[in-house]
């Protein structure tokens, strides 16, 4: 049974913040499951969202919700077990509107999981996040 591996321990980094301002476009809300707050990535052709679990998970889905003309018109997943290089689990391409979108893959167990958004739908290169999820089985 696939469940939200997302937990206290997780550690999550951005690859920027729209002129810096964490209070109101801050990583944190990735996660809140609020409609009204998200994570808003500066200017930049490549932007990421890295996590970093406390313990090994087993992952096959994502579920993500981009804001409409700030998607990415792909996305490549990377990830890891230990300290040892990324490796690229995936590749997606998902639409440019408001819906909720969900990607499924080959289970993969990781420590770690980086999202690369490397070509935004938005002329600057911004990325406009809702809602982030991973999903799969706890080890």
């Amino acid at each position: 049974m696939v469940e939200s591996v997302l937990c206290s321990g997780v550690v999550s980094r951005v690859s920027s913040v729209l002129q810096r301002d964490v209070k109101q476009f801050g990583k944190q809300f990735l996660f809140d499951r609020k409609e009204e707050t998200c994570w808003n990535s500066d200017q930049g052709s490549s932007q990421w969202i890295l996590l970093e679990f406390p313990h090994k998970v087993c992952v096959s889905e994502i579920h993500i919700q981009f804001q409409g003309g700030f998607s990415s018109r792909s996305f490549i997943l990377h990830g890891c077990l230990s300290q040892s290089e990324l490796v690229k689990i995936a590749e997606f391409y998902p639409e440019d509107n408001n819906a909720l979108q969900r990607f499924d893959f080959p289970q993969h167990c990781v420590k770690k999981l980086r999202l690369c958004f490397s070509n935004s739908t938005d002329f600057f290169g911004r990325i406009v996040v809702y809602h982030l999820d991973v999903l799969g089985s706890k080890t």
